[in-house]
């Protein structure tokens, strides 16, 4: 009689290690991960940018905001102010994001990538905006993942014609000072269409 039940219980063992449990059981896991960790969140999204999601989506038939733009103000680590009428004449990448935000954490080794692109070209200049509220800890993001994106923090109101709110919001602004391009989310700035973008903006 132990022996049949010792059988049964095998069999049972068996069918709880089954394949399709075992991959149920690494989907909740990583649902879980997903949901605790920005980290998970941030890889999940990278790999999804390597088969080609997240691109951005730019249109080059018109600018977003035709009329004058409001000018905004930044500070860096040393309390050095820029301003937006001061950088006229150069195309401005600006990144508004957050260390708490995986989308950000995400996105931010295609924005190191495009800026390893553009460091020398004095037309370009790249704004990554620090909307945590602490600058130090942003910056220390920086450093601890070797990215060479220079930290910055708002000096003024944020005026809602760049940001509602949502992080990463980034814009691009023409040598006029004109926005032309608007993104809400997360998305794969280091591609073959953003860079050809920005240079045909220098021009």
């Amino acid at each position: 009689m132990k022996s049949k039940i010792l059988i049964g219980d095998n069999i049972m063992n068996r069918k709880w290690v089954s394949a399709s449990n075992i991959i149920t059981a690494v989907m909740v896991v990583f649902l879980a991960a997903m949901v605790v960790s920005p980290e998970m969140k941030a890889w999940t999204i990278q790999a999804l940018m390597k088969v080609g999601l997240f691109q951005p989506k730019i249109n080059k038939q018109s600018s977003q905001v035709s009329a004058p733009l409001p000018n905004v103000s930044f500070r860096d680590g040393n309390g050095k102010v820029v301003d937006l009428i001061s950088l006229k004449g150069k195309v401005v990448f600006i990144n508004f994001w957050a260390t708490w935000c995986p989308p950000c954490i995400a996105e931010m080794p295609s924005i190191n990538a495009l800026y390893s692109k553009f460091k020398d070209n004095e037309n370009v200049a790249f704004l990554m905006v620090d909307v945590d509220g602490n600058y130090q800890k942003s910056d220390n993001f920086m450093k601890k993942n070797h990215f060479t994106l220079q930290v910055l923090s708002p000096a003024s109101e944020i005026p809602p014609v760049f940001m509602q709110g949502a992080v990463p919001t980034t814009v691009i602004l023409n040598k006029e000072g004109k926005m032309v391009y608007q993104q809400e989310g997360a998305a794969d700035y280091n591609s073959t269409e953003m860079v050809d973008f920005i240079i045909e903006l220098t021009h």
